[in-house]
């Protein structure tokens, strides 16, 4: 037990530091109204070039980066969604390291949004594994694409339907199906609120990115040329947050503080807070200047300095 002379000592040593440094003093007396988790496409270069392995991931995020929420993308275990085997494995991994699985990123499984019946009910049950997969893994949340060829309204309507009828599929796994800003009509706030605002189901929801508002791209995809229009992000956030159940902080670049070249996280972190948003931001960085891991240090640096203060 302490003493009364230690801890007098301890107390003043502290009131020092408070006054010395009161901005410290008060983001150690302020907690994040978040938690943090990692996304496994911050690591997709090492994961790419086999320096790693999916399996590899969950204990890399804690040892690492001490992160213990994570997030997968499917491209990296694409072949496992149904191998019990594996599933098994990954979970050993993630309960060996403290770590919780938060969601899984569904990419190459299909449009949901695509305007032929045929196609876009093909991606439905092209996710369905992945939902199921969510559930064997403890992940509460699955991101899909809401990708589609027509006009915009044309591909609105698709949108509703195909996910609309993935979410009456994942409602009895408890899990949640979540539209990103990911490119075309899905990087427009105003379409995707459209969307979920037709939708009207507590399973489906967005996920705001910090990045990705191209909306009109030099060769008229998805991803492929240069962007050419871009929807403000601040206010694309803003839109989103209030069917969010969850929240991506891209990062590309730092400057000499830390603070990231490409978005305001004060502004942007204030916005997420005021949705009344108290839920899981993931790391996701994406930067070619830094080393991946050192990209995702400064991330999680800058999320938990901003995160108390704003």
């Amino acid at each position: 037990m302490q003493n009364r002379r230690s801890f007098l000592k301890q107390f003043g040593a502290l009131s020092v530091a408070a006054l010395t440094f009161p901005p410290l003093a008060e983001a150690a007396a302020k907690k994040s109204f978040f938690e943090i988790s990692l996304a496994e496409w911050s690591l997709h270069k090492a994961l790419f070039d086999k320096k790693i392995t999916n399996l590899d991931f969950p204990g890399l995020a804690k040892k690492e980066f001490g992160i213990e929420i994570v997030e997968y993308v499917n491209q990296f275990f694409k072949d496992k969604a149904q191998d019990s085997a594996y599933l098994k494995e990954l979970m050993m991994r993630c309960k060996d390291n403290g770590v919780r699985n938060h969601l899984i990123m569904i990419d190459g499984e299909g449009g949901l949004a695509e305007t032929d019946a045929g196609t876009r009910n093909q991606a439905v049950e092209n996710h369905k594994k992945w939902v199921e997969c969510a559930k064997t893994l403890g992940c509460k949340t699955i991101r899909v694409n809401s990708f589609g060829r027509g006009s915009r309204e044309e591909v609105a309507k698709a949108a509703v339907e195909g996910l609309g009828k993935l979410g009456e599929f994942a409602k009895p796994f408890g899990i949640n199906v979540i539209v990103e800003n990911h490119g075309g009509y899905s990087s427009d706030g105003q379409w995707l609120v459209g969307v979920m605002k037709q939708v009207n189901m507590k399973n489906v929801g967005t996920l705001p990115d910090f990045g990705n508002f191209c909306i009109k791209r030099s060769d008229g995809t998805e991803w492929g040329g240069k962007c050419v229009e871009e929807y403000d992000r601040y206010k694309g956030v803003a839109e989103m947050m209030p069917f969010a159940k969850g929240v991506s902080a891209k990062a590309y670049d730092f400057d000499a503080s830390g603070n990231c070249l490409d978005t305001d996280y004060n502004r942007m972190l204030k916005i997420v807070k005021d949705s009344g948003f108290k839920g899981i931001v993931g790391i996701e960085f994406e930067g070619s200047k830094l080393d991946e891991y050192e990209g995702i240090k400064k991330t999680k640096a800058l999320l938990d300095r901003v995160g108390p203060m704003v």
